[in-house]
């Protein structure tokens, strides 16, 4: 019997070593991402005193009836923009990226130059 190998505890390791090194403030807040394959989700985390301070997902309400959807690239950059928003009206200019174990790469990567162009600096 082959034991099946799977991608999570790959994963999990990747953002256990990257935690060691981010953590978010009151004033750098960590934009944490985290992907499904159905849904793509970001918050804005204040690591000091355990807060969420903003958060958006593809499976917002305003954002699902949008979206045709969840876990594509388009999805991916809507939660970006909302994000970035959400920050912006939360007075938050400048954020730490955790791109919680998964690579920089497709939704990842779509979800980050979203909230950038929205005005987000990281």
């Amino acid at each position: 019997m082959i034991k099946q190998r799977t991608r999570k505890p790959i994963v999990q390791k990747r953002h256990r070593s990257i935690r060691l090194k981010l953590s978010g403030t009151a004033e750098f807040p960590r934009l944490a991402v985290y992907r499904s394959t159905k849904h793509i989700y970001a918050q804005l985390i204040d690591d000091e005193n355990n807060v969420t301070l903003a958060a958006a997902s593809s499976n917002d309400k305003e954002l699902k009836e949008k979206l045709s959807h969840g876990g594509n690239i388009d999805a991916a950059k809507a939660v970006g923009e909302a994000i970035a928003q959400k920050a912006k009206k939360a007075g938050i200019e400048c954020v730490v990226f955790d791109r919680g174990g998964f690579l920089y790469h497709g939704r990842v990567a779509a979800l980050a130059d979203a909230a950038r162009e929205a005005g987000l600096m990281f």
